[in-house]
């Protein structure tokens, strides 16, 4: 239970070794940048804009070129491809594709360009398709689609609205242009919502004509060719024909060049290293001879790196301890087992300065309660191995999945103990299965009790571990207050509520509500009920007294100290609102043993057996899925709202080192050799 001590490490060195220590800090990933030399008149910082910009469109190019060979020919991936992280390679590997750096850009920018290349066929190709389409209607012509013209006559082509027949076109001549003779309508094709009409006229009545049927509807074609439409019609579907030969062609090129890929991704992963330290390069400050760093380190690895680079170097290293009021960045460090539910206070925000890490705490509160929601001994041990193998089958899983992993693992024993304790396996399914098909009851007893036998039992003691919950956050209050030396804070903030808090308590226990709810009556002798009420009265008394004890007006102390007293029902909220124990317990069982009834209504014949064993998996695993993501979503809660809610404020920002950020592969870590 600890954040790692920070440290500032300031490095002062030749510029010569510049690039050597800069690589080498990226390499160890042990240092935050963070510089408290700003620019003067001898210390000036390098523009470096324009390489870093370059490194990144490299690296672009690179993760593009990557994009379309997965397009094309992607690679073979197991279901757990997510799992297995980044590939772990030798410097060696690095070494050559950085040597190569230049062949693979060229291959990256022809898979860029042949993929460009496809594009542009098929965006001719429906350029294509759309002719055809605009010729289909009028194959039937034996003439090209494009007004032509004799001595005397002329040709034009045209759609009127569907519907329109020769005879109503002859009409609208008439009417419109009474004075045109011989015109002669011809329709080519019909379909619902156009007609495809050819008119032959006189020369010089074109004009008047198509202004005549323009007022009906009448639009010239989109296209016009030279040659008869049917024979224009196959030599586009023979273009067509080419540029899916040509797409073909080139997606063989473009597959031929998929065993570059993993050069690709180590060069992707290159150049965005390089960018992330042109990226710092641009913020040291810089003399005409030396350069300054300065950052923070953890204090366990400030030692080994000042010795290394003072011996290694021409240089000097100062490491100083942080000023008091310097937010500094945080890096939790726990045992194995409190490691695992890190992610979970990262989620809701890391320590601040001078707070206290949470994790230890709270990881046995958070696996107790998750084991405790779930409640089946038979759920927990699926999700116990089913994490336990996953970790073990895939070691380089990202950090933060690998801790994941972990929770569920211990929430699954947690799970498992808490089923035993309830009788919980797949519900009642030893019960079912033993009456179904051998007509004889055999019930697995539970070694403590059966949550659905005695809801009210298991709501008492989800409410009592609730407050033990509640009271340890209240006690880690006083223990913050206490060590900051704040020991009128300890005792007004906490010492008073636990005088109330413990007095309510005990004047509840022996009433009559709570005798209702717990099935059970407790008797306390007489000075113990006195006791409890002096308890909560002195309690009350001193929280409207001191809680407003900032202020000197003693009107607007009481009133604040009456307000602060009112928070009492917050805290019977609280309280109650680790019911969600007993109602998520409660669900598991109801829902497995409603599965496990729906699968005995079935015969017992083979068909019935069948049957029932698919129900039975389908069923558990849903149950499992939700109630699984149930317990996840409220466990956080109980530790999110009503724990934290007590002691724990967050805000700290995580510890971000200059580091190789990679995507694809991690190259064999560096150490300090």
């Amino acid at each position: 239970m600890a954040v790692l001590k920070m440290q500032r490490i300031s490095i002062c060195a030749l510029k010569k070794d510049r690039k050597a220590i800069l690589e080498k800090l990226q390499s160890l990933g042990v240092v935050e940048i963070n510089h408290v030399i700003e620019e003067d008149e001898d210390f000036k910082k390098m523009d470096t804009a324009g390489q870093k910009a370059g490194f990144e469109k490299a690296s672009a190019l690179a993760e593009q070129a990557i994009g379309i060979l997965d397009k094309y020919d992607p690679e073979k991936k197991s279901l757990f491809a997510s799992l297995e992280g980044k590939a772990l390679i030798e410097r060696e590997v690095e070494e050559q594709v950085r040597n190569e750096r230049r062949d693979l850009l060229k291959r990256a920018r022809q898979i860029c360009r042949l993929d460009k290349e496809r594009s542009e066929q098929l965006a001719e190709i429906t350029k294509l398709s759309n002719s055809i389409e605009s010729l289909n209607p009028w194959i039937g012509l034996d003439v090209p689609l494009t007004p032509a013209e004799t001595a005397r006559t002329a040709v034009f082509f045209g759609t009127m609205p569907g519907g329109t027949d020769a005879e109503a076109v002859y009409g609208i001549l008439a009417e419109k242009a009474p004075d045109i003779t011989g015109a002669d309508v011809n329709i080519v094709s019909s379909e619902p919502s156009t007609v495809y009409v050819a008119v032959v006229c006189l020369k010089e009545d074109v004009q008047a004509a198509e202004e005549a049927l323009r007022s009906a509807g009448f639009a010239r074609p989109s296209q016009t060719w030279e040659d008869v439409p049917k024979f224009q019609k196959e030599e586009l579907e023979s273009q067509a024909a080419d540029c899916r030969a040509k797409i073909g062609q080139i997606e063989e090129e473009v597959k031929g060049l998929s065993d570059q890929r993993e050069k690709l991704k180590i060069l992707a992963d290159y150049y965005r290293v390089r960018a992330d330290k042109y990226a710092v390069l641009g913020q040291i400050p810089q003399s005409e001879r030396t350069f300054v760093i300065s950052g923070y380190i953890p204090q366990c690895e400030s030692a080994h790196l000042a010795d290394y680079l003072t011996k290694k170097y021409d240089c000097m290293v100062d490491v100083e301890e942080l000023r008091e009021d310097e937010e500094v960045p945080v890096i939790l460090k726990n045992n194995p087992f409190s490691a695992s539910v890190e992610g979970v206070v990262e989620s809701y925000g890391l320590p601040h300065k001078g707070e206290l890490d949470p994790t230890t705490i709270m990881s046995f509160f958070y696996v107790f309660f998750f084991g405790m929601m779930l409640s089946d001994a038979a759920y927990g041990a699926i999700v116990a191995i089913v994490c336990a193998v996953l970790v073990k089958k895939f070691p380089r899983m990202s950090e933060g999945m690998k801790k994941s992993m972990k929770l569920f693992f211990y929430c699954g024993l947690s799970t498992l103990v808490w089923g035993i304790l309830f009788g919980g396996y797949f519900g009642n399914i030893v019960d079912v299965v033993s009456e179904k098909f051998f007509g004889t009851t055999i019930t697995v007893p539970a070694l403590w009790f059966v949550p659905l036998n005695d809801p009210m039992k298991l709501l008492v003691f989800s409410l009592l571990f609730g407050v033990i919950h509640l009271f340890v956050g209240l006690g880690i209050k006083g223990y913050l207050c206490l060590k900051d030396g704040k020991v009128m804070d300890f005792f007004c903030d906490v010492v008073l509520w636990f005088m109330l808090l413990i007095g309510l308590i005990l004047m509840l226990l022996p009433s009559d509500i709570f005798a209702s709810i717990a099935q059970m009556q407790i008797v306390f002798p007489a000075w113990l009920n006195t006791g409890a009420k002096v308890l909560a009265i002195a309690g009350a008394l001193g929280i409207v007294l001191m809680s407003g004890r900032e202020k000197k007006n003693p009107a607007l102390r009481l009133a604040l100290g009456a307000y602060d007293l009112y928070n009492v029902s917050g805290w019977l909220s609280d309280v109650l609102s680790y019911s969600r124990l007993l109602a998520l317990g409660l669900a598991t069982g109801v829902i497995a043993s409603v599965i496990n009834q729906m699968g005995s209504m079935l015969p017992n014949n083979v068909i019935g057996v069948i049957a029932f064993i698919v129900i039975f998996i389908a069923g558990h695993a849903l149950n499992l899925a939700i109630n699984l993501l149930g317990a996840y979503v409220h466990t956080n809660r109980l530790q999110f709202v009503e724990f934290f809610g007590k002691f724990y404020e967050g805000g700290g920002e995580p510890f971000n080192p200059f580091k190789e950020n990679t995507k694809y592969a991690d190259v064999k870590e560096e150490t300090l050799s």
